[in-house]
C-alpha cells in the first residue's frame, strides 16, 4: 500500500490524475486494498487536474466502502470543487464534514470561502468567514483575500 500511495502522490504532483485513478482502480481489483491515504491522494490528483466530478466519485466509493474519510480527504474534495467553481458542492461537502466527528481545518474552510468567491457569492463567503471564526478555525490570508474578492465581485 505504501508504494501505491507514493505512486499516486507522484501522479498528483505530475498532474497525472488519470494514472492515479487507474492505479486506484487496479488496487480495487487486485490489491492491495486502498487506505484512507490512497483515497485522499487520488482525490488530490483529481483536484490538481480540475476533475471535481471524479474527485467526488472517489469520495463516494470510499464512503460506500465504509471507510471514514479524514479531514484531508474532505479538504481535497472541497478544493477540487473550488477549483472548478462548484461552490454549492463545496458547501455541501463542508456541511458533510461538519456532520462527522471531524472538525473542518483551515484548509477546508478556506477552500469553501474561495469556492464562494469564484461563484460570486459574496454574502455566503462572508457568512463562512464568520462561521469559521466561531468554529475556532482562525481564518488565514487565503480566506480573508477570497472573502474580500467575493465582496468586490458582488458590487
Amino acid at each position: 500500500v505504501i508504494t501505491c500511495n507514493a505512486l499516486i502522490s507522484a501522479f498528483e504532483k505530475g498532474w497525472e490524475w488519470a494514472r492515479a485513478l487507474a492505479l486506484l482502480e487496479e488496487m480495487h481489483c487486485s490489491g492491495p486494498a486502498p487506505s484512507v491515504v490512497t483515497y485522499s491522494a487520488a482525490i488530490s490528483a483529481c483536484e490538481k487536474g480540475r476533475q471535481w466530478e471524479k474527485a467526488l466519485r472517489v469520495l463516494g466509493v470510499m464512503l460506500m466502502g465504509s471507510m471514514q474519510p479524514h479531514v484531508v480527504t474532505y479538504s481535497a474534495a472541497i478544493s477540487a470543487c473550488e477549483k472548478c467553481g462548484q461552490w454549492q458542492r463545496a458547501l455541501h461537502l463542508l456541511g458533510d464534514l461538519r456532520r462527522t466527528e471531524l472538525d473542518p481545518d483551515r484548509i477546508a474552510w478556506s477552500a469553501a470561502v474561495s469556492a464562494c468567491e469564484k461563484g460570486g457569492e459574496w454574502a455566503t463567503a462572508a457568512a463562512l468567514l464568520l462561521r469559521m471564526r466561531q468554529a475556532s478555525a482562525a481564518p488565514d490570508a487565503v480566506a480573508y483575500n477570497a472573502a474580500v474578492s467575493a465582496c468586490e465581485k458582488g458590487r
